[in-house]
């Protein structure tokens, strides 16, 4: 049961405690993936939470089969393998509420019917970033000599990397960031890695980059807050921390991604922004594994049509032959 006191507008950044929840006499359980990452973000969700609302949040660690399997993803499904225990864990009841970083949230495998995200996070800096060996004397790309190794999991990043230096070896990489900084250090294995910086920013690791001028992946720098949808007082109060701007532009993106039908291996780029002048803009890209071939659609519309701007968006690549490209690349 929870009561509602002067409940304000999503995005409006009142920060009095508007909420009040008594759930029973328990926490709100807020589920997420065990990493290093993924704590500290659920943590700083639930410290907003109790920061807007009378309410105690919980957080609960779920390892998921994306977290426990070391080898490629696509071996699991993609990066659904992030999310099915804690989908399943929201839908039996063991706990309240999740979060997930939007841009692992897959764009061809629809969501459950009995959840919905209450609630995108204000978005965080949405660039990719070059990290070098702290050993190393090379602090840019254009430095790299020929055949240089690369880490990346995403194929976005090695499709775009791919344009700029086709010369360089991108190889793929997983782990948390701390297991990936590590490899990259004992300068045995890489040359440079390719990092999200909002990662390394939640994580607090300050580190000298070069910030690379690709296209984002759909979602980027989003935390997506889950409920069950039947769950209309939870549903309410998580909607205090939903960002309007952020949700127009994810409307977009997401639209565009479900549009192309993509699947986990389909490099697919793209980035939703609100323009100085009000405009929502947005920039998609599909591209061949290797980036030596690629489709783009840059459009605008209103704010408050992303929708519509996301289909027109992915029926533009798909004109422009996105299609073929996508069914090009196994699953």
């Amino acid at each position: 049961m929870s009561t509602v006191t002067d409940l304000v507008p999503a995005g409006s950044g009142v920060v009095e405690p508007v909420f009040s929840w008594s759930g029973g006499g328990g926490a709100l359980r807020l589920g997420t993936r065990t990493s290093p990452l993924a704590m500290v973000q659920a943590r700083s969700v639930a410290a907003r939470l109790e920061e807007l609302a009378d309410v105690r949040v919980e957080v609960i660690g779920i390892q998921t089969a994306g977290d426990r399997h070391r080898g490629h993803l696509g071996e699991l499904g993609g990066k659904g393998a992030f999310m099915r225990e804690i989908d399943r864990a929201l839908l039996t009841g063991r706990v309240d509420v999740a979060v997930h970083c939007l841009k692992d949230v897959p764009g061809d495998v629809p969501r459950p019917d009995g959840l919905v995200f209450a609630a995108y996070v204000q978005r965080d800096d949405t660039s990719d970033v070059m990290l070098f060996p702290m050993a190393s004397k090379v602090q840019c790309m254009a430095d790299l000599p020929p055949g240089a190794r690369v880490g990346t999991s995403a194929v976005r990043r090695r499709a775009q990397l791919g344009q700029i230096r086709s010369d360089l070896r991108v190889e793929y990489l997983r782990g948390n960031v701390n297991s990936r900084l590590g490899r990259l250090d004992s300068g045995e294995e890489f040359d440079a890695i390719v990092l999200a910086r909002a990662s390394l920013e939640r994580l607090g690791v300050d580190r000298a980059g070069q910030a690379l001028d690709i296209i984002p992946a759909v979602g980027a720098g989003v935390l997506a807050v889950d409920c069950r949808r039947a769950d209309s007082d939870i549903v309410e109060l998580v909607r205090l921390l939903d960002h309007r701007d952020t949700r127009r532009c994810v409307s977009a993106e997401r639209t565009m991604l479900h549009g192309l039908q993509g699947h986990c291996n389909s490099p697919i780029a793209g980035h939703a922004r609100l323009e100085r002048d009000g405009q929502l803009t947005l920039r998609g890209m599909v591209f061949t594994r290797d980036g030596s071939k690629f489709v783009h659609s840059h459009e605008w519309s209103e704010p408050d049509k992303g929708e519509d701007l996301g289909a027109y968006v992915a029926g533009d690549l798909l004109r422009k032959g996105a299609r073929d490209l996508i069914g090009g690349i196994p699953h």
